[in-house]
């Protein structure tokens, strides 16, 4: 099974490295605590709330501990998008269900300096070719808060379609909020 794509979108970020969308591995702890404390205040309005040490090296350990066992169980693919100054996003599917229903939930982020480039959409779309091809998904869905245009705008370029609207759906940002839900039939 081949989970890691180089996405043909760097000159749409400036960069003159290119990006990779990878699996997650467990020495991506540091990384991804510089990312994500790098990207705190940006990711904070659409995240749930974390406590200091969820930014700190061990903190992401343990996270990345957990998504690599559910990644053994075959309930969720965690990928990291890179490029050669390291980790610039995240990218999830989570909640894998197998049998009829071939589903899966995708959740993501990009950091803030490639925000509005063109890179959330590609990942997107290598995530939706890889749930088709290697892991035989039917169907992704997604949820953005209601507020979120840039997020909805990722998921439609992408070939996501709106179904419907969930009051109340994730506590993020420390309230419960409602959330536009999106599915994209794989095939």
């Amino acid at each position: 099974m081949i989970l890691t794509r180089n996405l043909d979108i760097a000159s749409a970020g400036g960069d003159a490295a290119p990006f990779i969308l990878r699996p997650l591995e467990i020495s991506d702890a540091s990384g991804l605590a510089a990312a994500y404390r790098r990207n705190r205040a940006h990711l904070a309005p659409w995240e749930p709330a974390r406590a200091d040490d969820f930014f700190s090296t061990a903190g992401q350990a343990a996270v990345t501990k957990g998504k690599l066992n559910l990644y053994e169980q075959g309930t969720e693919v965690p990928w990291v998008l890179t490029t050669a100054q390291g980790i610039m996003g995240m990218f999830t599917l989570s909640g894998i269900v197998r049998g009829p229903f071939l589903n899966a939930n995708l959740g993501y982020w990009v950091d803030e300096g490639y925000t509005g480039k063109g890179i959330a959409s590609g990942a997107v779309a290598a995530v939706a070719s890889i749930a088709t091809k290697e892991l035989g998904l039917h169907r992704i869905q997604a949820a953005t808060l209601a507020h979120n245009a840039a997020s909805q705008a990722v998921l439609k370029r992408s070939g996501f379609e709106r179904i419907g609207l969930a009051p109340s759906y994730l506590q993020i940002a420390g309230e419960w909020q409602d959330h536009v839900l999106f599915q994209r039939i794989l095939f």
